[in-house]
C-alpha cells in the first residue's frame, strides 16, 4: 500500500494563470471544467466523460473529485493528455477533444488516465526519467480497467492493451531526450494549426539550440 508523502507542488507559471483567467468554463461535482479558446458549450463532451467515469466506476470518480481541480481544453504540444501539478489539472490537447473520431468513451479513459498520474503524484511519486515507463504503465493499466467497465468497448480495451504493450517494449520513448524532441516537433505543429507562418516558426525556433547549449553550460559552472 502507498505511503502519503506530503510535497508542495510548483507554483503555476504566470503564462498559465493568465490562460486560465481568460477561459471559459463552468463547475461540475466541485471540479472546474474549461477550455481556452471555445465557449462553455464546447465543455459537453468533457463533462459527458466525466460523468460516465461516475456512472461506471465510482472508484475513479472518487478519485478525479479528491486529486484534480481542473480539466482544461488547451493546445499541448506534445501528447492527447497530460498532467500539469502545479495546477492539479488534467489538460486536454483541443484537437483531440475536437476530432470527430474521438469517442466520448476515449476521452474518459483519457482523464483515468492522467488523474492516475495525479494521485501518484499525490503520493510523491513525481515523473522523474528513470520512473517513465513505470508510472505510464500504471497509468495505462487503471486506464484499461476503467474501459473493461463500459459497455461495447472491446476494441477501445484492444487500443489500450496495445498502447501499453508499445510502450512497454519502447521504454526509451521516455527519455529525456525523447521528450524534448516530441515537444519541439509538437510545437511546431501547434504553431501551425494557429495559423503562424513558417518564417516565424523559424525565427522562433533558430534560439533553441543556443539556448540549450547555454542551459548545458550553466548546469556545468554550477557543479
Amino acid at each position: 500500500m502507498m505511503s502519503k508523502k506530503h510535497h508542495r507542488p510548483p507554483r503555476p507559471r504566470i503564462i498559465d494563470r493568465i490562460l486560465l483567467a481568460r477561459s471559459a468554463g463552468r463547475h461540475l461535482d466541485g471540479i472546474w471544467i474549461g477550455t481556452w479558446r471555445g465557449t462553455p458549450e464546447d465543455l459537453a463532451p468533457i463533462e459527458r466523460a466525466v460523468l460516465l467515469v461516475k456512472q461506471h466506476s465510482p472508484l475513479n470518480y472518487a478519485r478525479i473529485i479528491r486529486d484534480l481541480e481542473r480539466v482544461w481544453v488547451c493546445l499541448l504540444p506534445h501528447g492527447l493528455g497530460e498532467y500539469k501539478p502545479s495546477l492539479k489539472a488534467c489538460l486536454l490537447d483541443e484537437r483531440y477533444v475536437a476530432d470527430p473520431t474521438t469517442s466520448i468513451e476515449q476521452i474518459a479513459c483519457t482523464i483515468v488516465h492522467e488523474a492516475t498520474h495525479a494521485r501518484l503524484e499525490r503520493y510523491g511519486i513525481g515523473y522523474k526519467e528513470e520512473l517513465r515507463a513505470r508510472i505510464e504503465a500504471i497509468c495505462f493499466r487503471r486506464e484499461l480497467a476503467f474501459a473493461a467497465r463500459l459497455p461495447d468497448s472491446a476494441e477501445l480495451q484492444q487500443g489500450i492493451a496495445r498502447c501499453l504493450e508499445w510502450y512497454q517494449a519502447n521504454p526509451d520513448q521516455f527519455s529525456d531526450s525523447h521528450f524534448q524532441e516530441g515537444h519541439t516537433a509538437g510545437g511546431i505543429e501547434a504553431l501551425r494549426y494557429l495559423g503562424t507562418p513558417d518564417w516565424l516558426i523559424r525565427a522562433i525556433l533558430v534560439p533553441l539550440p543556443l539556448i540549450s547549449r547555454a542551459r548545458k553550460l550553466l548546469r556545468f559552472a554550477w557543479r
